[in-house]
């Protein structure tokens, strides 16, 4: 299938390595794939593009070469710092990105499942990215961590609630105030964000088999699914989180959709459901 892209850099790359699946690469592999803003303007225009377009189920994000990304560009952070902006400025911008590092780590807008394929090291904004990715496959090399205390900033961009939450305040505390790494082991067995560890070169490989088992599911399904976990991160009382996801647009999109009625006469008639792409919210 053909897809009109909206216009993107050379920072990053775009392909559809599976029907109903994207694949987004950071592209600076010179640079270990360091956050830039023409980066992160790219990668916010894609997503955007990817919640609007229907046919797009799931998506994949990676990094070229030896590392996932190696967090912010903190030449870029230093003249910053320097600047004539004020603390109440600074953290102002921050309160106002809403999308987060890289258009992701605070991104909650979309209810489409993405997947981290992480290659090699995640530093900084790399791991608050993750966080926010709905499974992650790590390979066996990946490391991970969030070291900006060591050089006098703070991961503001949604890492530090996210990880108390999936790890619990000791084993977040140990990432976040020693700022140590983490192998990709230890994410998936001690910290609980890594989802499998596999060999480097079956990584993406690893990724897109996960990605095609999402798409052989209901999408509308799938989606109310994810609107579910999210609105769990949000809210805090359990009848709460059910509620407002009966009233969620993704919920009563299932409850009107042909998906659902495919999948009832599949299964009684024993036979694969065809599904379509969901109706735009």
């Amino acid at each position: 299938m053909q897809y009109r892209v909206p216009q993107y850099s050379g920072e990053i790359k775009v392909s559809f390595p599976a029907e109903h699946v994207l694949l987004l690469t950071l592209n600076r592999p010179k640079s270990l794939n360091a956050m830039t803003p023409t980066m992160d303007a790219d990668i916010d225009r894609i997503l955007s593009w990817v919640e609007e377009e229907p046919s797009i189920w799931v998506s994949i994000i990676t990094g070229e070469g030896r590392t996932f990304c190696a967090g912010a560009d903190l030449i870029a952070w230093n003249k910053r710092a320097n600047s004539e902006k004020t603390p109440e400025s600074e953290c102002k911008d921050a309160e106002l990105a809403r999308n987060g590092f890289g258009s992701i780590s605070r991104r909650q807008s979309w209810c489409k499942p993405i997947i981290a394929a992480v290659n090699g090291g995640s530093y900084g904004g790399g791991t608050e990215m993750v966080l926010n990715c709905d499974i992650v496959i790590a390979s066996e090399d990946a490391v991970f961590a969030t070291p900006e205390v060591k050089v006098g900033v703070v991961a503001i961009m949604g890492v530090i609630p996210r990880l108390a939450r999936v790890a619990g305040h000791q084993l977040a505390s140990e990432m976040l105030l020693l700022g140590r790494q983490v192998t990709a082991q230890e994410a998936a067995t001690r910290f609980g964000f890594v989802n499998k560890v596999v060999p480097k070169a079956d990584v993406l490989k690893t990724a897109v088999e996960w990605a095609q088992e999402i798409v052989g599911n209901s999408p509308d399904s799938v989606q109310s699914t994810k609107r579910a976990l999210m609105l769990s991160n949000q809210i805090g009382d359990l009848e709460d989180v059910v509620v407002a996801h009966t009233r969620s647009k993704e919920m009563l999109r299932v409850y009107g959709s042909e998906n659902l009625k495919a999948g009832l006469r599949a299964f009684s008639e024993k036979k694969k459901p065809i599904w379509k792409s969901p109706a735009k919210l």
